[in-house]
């Protein structure tokens, strides 16, 4: 995970001090890079602890389409709880842009009709059957809807590249807390693209990670200040069942070898 470290140093030495709405403080860079050979192993953070149980249980509520912590996240893991209401609802958030987009359809009646897009799904019978299409694209930013988001989506746009029975995929991040969220995002988009190429018959290839705003709170500079000291180890290996992506659960996911060093407590910053 040399990338990852790699860009937590260079935001630490050159990153411009910037005020945000949290109140917190960051330090932050606009516009950056990362890329992950798959073949090199699952790319989970080994400097510290990364919550692979959380992980899972997000992505998998993701493609589930839900958007309440109570369908399948909470109590497992509260990584949405500090922007539920007091139902655990948290508005057209990622799974239902992913699985529900709305749109409108002129009827035989000249009528306009409500519906809705499954744009996982037909991204994935695009990359079977077009798999040289230039829009195996699926898109979390709905303009018409993120005024009733709790929290509008940070990694917000990824898209799929077929090549020699390979299969990549891009994450456009507009914007990234290094420390606490990017290893999560590393991980989340790399399970996706396993379990993508698997329903698709291919195997995979690089995850890219492109950022807008990265940065880094004040008040985690301490914590990876300290990660940078360490030496990252081997990477570890996930092992999926091989089940349709839109029938896998959290029993048919195991990770194998992932030595990691101490754990970082890093705040949220709300």
């Amino acid at each position: 995970m040399k990338q990852y470290l790699d860009l937590v140093a260079h935001i630490l030495q050159n990153g411009e001090s910037r005020t945000d709405r949290t109140g917190t403080g960051t330090l932050s860079i606009f516009g950056a890079q990362c890329r992950y050979d798959l073949s090199d192993g699952f790319p989970l953070v080994t400097t510290k602890k990364v919550l692979f149980d959380s992980v899972l249980r997000e992505l998998l509520w993701f493609i589930k389409g839900s958007t309440n912590i109570y369908d399948g996240l909470s109590p497992h893991t509260k990584i949405w709880d500090p922007w539920a209401d007091e139902d655990g609802n948290l508005g057209p958030v990622y799974g239902h842009q992913w699985r529900s987009w709305p749109r409108y359809e002129k009827g035989s009646d000249g009528n306009y009709q409500a519906s809705q897009v499954d744009q996982l799904a037909e991204v994935i019978d695009m990359i079977k059957t077009q798999p040289d299409s230039r829009r195996l694209i699926v898109s979390a930013w709905n303009v018409a809807d993120v005024p009733q988001m709790a929290l509008p989506p940070c990694h917000l746009l990824f898209q799929f590249y077929v090549c020699q029975g390979r299969l990549d995929c891009q994450l456009y991040q507009r914007s990234a807390d290094v420390a606490l969220g990017v290893p999560f995002n590393i991980a989340s988009y790399a399970l996706l693209l396993m379990m993508v190429a698997q329903e698709c018959g291919l195997r995979p290839g690089y995850f890219i990670h492109t950022f807008g705003d990265a940065h880094i709170y004040l008040n985690h500079v301490e914590g990876l200040e300290e990660q940078l000291t360490r030496q990252p180890g081997p990477l570890p290996e996930v092992r999926i069942a091989k089940k349709s992506i839109f029938e896998l659960e959290f029993e048919d996911f195991s990770l194998h070898e992932y030595h990691y060093q101490p754990f970082i407590k890093f705040p949220i910053a709300v």
